[in-house]
């Protein structure tokens, strides 16, 4: 039986995951523009709604695989903080707006990788079993 705790780590990543990407893909609405017809309208959104789509294949991988979809989020978080950085300065010229843009983006992301591989960890340490003849005799003798 899970405690609640148990429960709360397993949910967690997967609840923030299901946001962030959510939260991802409101950017593809963005696509959107009055002087394109309906067609490239919607290819255009489908082209914006790829990057959802990958996170949420890496999503069901973590599902199963939480050490590896984990480190898959914390390595995509961490290669692209410095593209969207300089991404959004250049659009911007501020240090400090470019930052906030980076943590609203990524620390979803980071956070959720790093949830993922502690509940692997959290998993991995009550299912070891006991090694070197430290089972218990369940003969009743000794």
């Amino acid at each position: 039986m899970m405690h609640k705790s148990d429960k709360i780590l397993h949910w967690l990543p997967r609840i923030l995951g299901i946001l962030a990407i959510a939260f991802i893909g409101i950017f593809a609405l963005d696509a959107f523009n009055p002087n394109l017809t309906l067609w490239q309208q919607l290819v255009a959104f489908a082209i914006h709604l790829v990057p959802s789509f990958i996170l949420l294949v890496i999503l069901i991988i973590a599902w199963k695989k939480e050490f590896i979809g984990g480190l898959i989020f914390l390595v995509i978080a961490l290669l692209f903080a410095p593209v969207i950085f300089v991404h959004n300065f250049r659009m911007n010229n501020s240090i400090g707006i470019s930052l906030a843009i980076v943590a609203s983006i990524n620390l979803p992301f980071i956070i959720m990788g790093l949830l993922f591989i502690w509940n692997h960890k959290r998993k991995k340490g009550r299912i070891q079993k006991p090694m070197g003849g430290n089972e218990p005799n369940l003969k009743g003798g000794s």
